[in-house]
């Protein structure tokens, strides 16, 4: 009985019969308004409050939702909020190592020197130590260098002019080429054949694009020349080759004797020097040489760490090593002294403004910022500790003072920092390196902190707060449930709707749209989707909306064929006939007479379908292809202890979250259940 009808039989009831309620307020039994009539909505309520399950579901989601949606106002953290925490741990200050390797330096700008020179220069200097030698001439791509000691641990390379003079040894001389295809042989300017040569060469057995063969008792070689089938022939001579004009027999003995003991010699006033090159040594005559960089084991280290420290002066400091004393730099006069190993730089006035060690001594990150007093100090310790072969040592030394409350440093009243006395330790390892170490407060992320007071549900791995996580989690993934549910319902009805309305070729070209949409894996593509989001380093916020975008596009289908299915059974009926037979408009007859009669079973299917999004949510940022991070999703959370240590080390982290989960998803299926049974009551039947 609707409402109107009710009205009209009241309205009739009490104008036939005159009918009052009696002085006490009383209803006869027959009064028509003691009929109660509820409405559709009022019944499907009173159905659903009867399912206990559906209202205990409905009562855990609303919960759900006052923590997701309205805890975070009350709790005092956020999710990406970081904490930190201060301790006492004993931390490597900074580290120190004898140099091995020699570091060049520019002298002349103007100067281009051979890349492969440079990179030689350690093997070629580690030689000339090796050989006991101060000096050695190498040849490269652009011309001839010269390395000299100037000294202990300090080389110069000099650009030489070089002319190649001759050549000592054994030579092997192109005495002419042979044509294997016309038997001739064609004999090189200026060389004399041997009477019978060419005949005896025709008979030679000579296979292959190189070897040898001997004529008359003599070894020749060869090897392919110019044309397929012809052969360079070659003979062995043994003597000096000049290049460049004959110097004599004085110049030849002086010659042979520094052969014979593979050094460089002097004559006449010129210096020559010997390359080896095979059996043979080039002997080339030098001319003027200028210095284009200086090599060093040395390091520099500044007085004043704020002020820039020429290159030019250290150069200039470098090459005056070998005499010491005063030098000039940049315009200034400065002065250099030696301290048993180190080189101490002086200004004009005689202040120490650096010195230069064997040992390089850095903060523990590389960088240059250590007191030179502290530098001074490890050094002296070091060699100490080399000359009695110990690997640890100790020393004191002040430091910067730290509170102990907040690990800052600490200033006086004049804004200079306190400094304490404190223990350094200096321990060797195995591959020669220092490393100081000494104990200081320091400011740490408070990562996996137990559960406390502070922290209702402790810290991460990241130093975020579980329990705010987790209810900003809840946020993104309901969030994501309800979306995703709109945009599959949104699509389905439209998608339903008109193939349910207008059947034929509409029909089926939808239903086989929606076909094709049931055949796509859906996991894959969410798999390589997630793959590209990666490659392309989306924003957390736009690869959410991607991902939802992309569950409501791949779970429409199911919807459509539901709508499709109910309609093609509505529109048949009676008041839809009436509908068209008065003229309304398609869309009208589709979305306010149809649809209205769908909507409980959307209704529902939205309901039980919210779960299942928030596990694809889930499973898909528990595998890193869904959320990121600074975002939380309870997915990512559980990402966050997925190794088998963490899982059984941290397990106040992932065990609300995946009993959230569980309750939040069994929840909606109660919901859903209930809502089906209240709607069709027959369906339990």
């Amino acid at each position: 009985m609707s409402k109107y009808l009710y009205d009209a039989l009241l309205k009739k009831k009490r104008e036939s019969s005159g009918a009052e309620q009696n002085n006490n307020g009383e209803v006869a039994l027959d009064d028509i308004s003691r009929v109660k009539v509820l409405s559709p909505a009022r019944k499907v309520f009173k159905r659903f409050m009867r399912n206990r399950l559906a209202v205990v579901g409905a009562i855990i989601l609303i919960c759900m939702f006052a923590f997701a949606f309205l805890g975070p106002l009350f709790y005092p953290y956020e999710q990406d909020q970081h904490f930190y925490k201060y301790d006492t741990q004993t931390i490597n200050y900074s580290q120190a190592k004898r140099i091995v390797n020699y570091t060049g330096y520019k002298v002349d700008d103007g100067i281009k020197v051979d890349s492969e020179v440079e990179t030689m220069m350690n093997s070629n200097v580690k030689g000339m130590i090796a050989d006991g030698v101060e000096s050695k001439f190498v040849l490269g791509a652009d011309g001839a260098y010269t390395i000299d000691k100037i000294a202990d641990s300090i080389y110069s390379l000099s650009k030489a002019d070089s002319k190649l003079i001759c050549s000592a040894g054994v030579h092997s001389v192109k005495l002419g080429v042979y044509s294997r295809g016309t038997k001739t042989f064609s004999p090189a300017p200026g060389e004399d054949i041997p009477e019978g040569f060419e005949d005896s060469l025709k008979n030679a057995k000579m296979t292959g694009s190189e070897g040898t063969v001997v004529i008359g008792g003599v070894e020749y070689t060869y090897k392919r020349g110019a044309q397929k089938t012809d052969l360079d022939i070659f003979h062995r001579v043994e003597g000096i080759l000049y290049h460049s004009g004959e110097k004599g027999g004085d110049f030849e003995a002086v010659l042979t004797d520094s052969v014979e003991n593979e050094k460089d010699f002097e004559f006449g006033g010129k210096t020559y020097s010997l390359v080896q090159n095979g059996d043979v040594f080039d002997v080339y005559e030098l001319g003027s040489a200028k210095v284009a960089m200086v090599y060093t084991l040395y390091a520099l280290n500044k007085v004043d760490l704020e002020k820039e420290f020429p290159d030019e002066v250290r150069v200039k400091a470098l090459l005056a090593a070998g005499k010491g004393g005063e030098f000039k730099a940049e315009g200034k006069t400065y002065y250099l002294e030696k301290d048993e190993d180190d080189l101490i730089i002086k200004d004009s006035g005689k202040n120490v403004i650096a010195d230069m060690s064997l040992i390089s001594v850095r903060r523990y990150s590389g960088q240059d910022t250590m007191e030179y007093g502290l530098k001074r100090t490890v050094i002296k310790k070091i060699e100490e500790m080399d000359s009695t072969d110990t690997r640890e040592g100790k020393f004191v030394y002040a430091i910067p003072r730290q509170d102990t409350e907040t690990g800052q440093v600490v200033y006086d009243e004049d804004g200079k920092l306190v400094m304490d006395d404190s223990d350094l330790y200096i321990n060797r390892s195995d591959t020669g390196v220092y490393n100081i170490t000494c104990d200081q407060i320091i400011f740490l992320i408070d990562t996996y902190a137990p559960v406390s007071g502070t922290h209702i549900l402790g810290t991460d791995g990241d130093g975020y707060d579980v329990f705010a996580r987790v209810m900003y989690g809840g946020r993104i993934s309901l969030l994501v449930g309800f979306v995703v549910v709109f945009l599959e319902i949104i699509l389905g009805v439209i998608m339903g709707g008109l193939a349910g309305y207008y059947g034929k070729w509409v029909d089926m070209i939808i239903m086989r749209l929606v076909d094709i949409f049931y055949c796509i894996p859906s996991l894959p593509i969410l798999i390589i989707l997630g793959v590209l989001m990666d490659y392309q380093r989306l924003d957390p916020i736009p690869r959410l909306m991607v991902m939802m975008a992309t569950l409501g596009i791949l779970g429409w289908a199911g919807v459509a064929r539901m709508v499709r299915g109910q309609i093609l059974s509505l529109r048949e009926q009676e008041f839809m006939v009436a509908a068209e037979a008065t003229g309304i408009k398609v869309s009208t007859r589709i979305f306010k007479h149809l649809i209205p009669n769908v909507m409980p079973q959307l209704i529902v299917i939205a309901t039980m379908g919210m779960g299942g999004v928030i596990l694809t949510e889930s499973t898909l940022s528990f595998l890193g292809l869904g959320v990121k991070h600074p975002l939380a999703t309870w997915g990512t959370m559980i990402n966050s202890v997925s190794d088998q240590t963490s899982i059984a080390k941290y397990p106040y982290i992932w065990i609300p979250v995946g009993l959230l989960i569980c309750i939040t998803v069994v929840a909606f299926n109660f919901v859903g259940d209930g809502l089906r049974d209240a709607y069709d009551p027959r369906s339990k039947k």
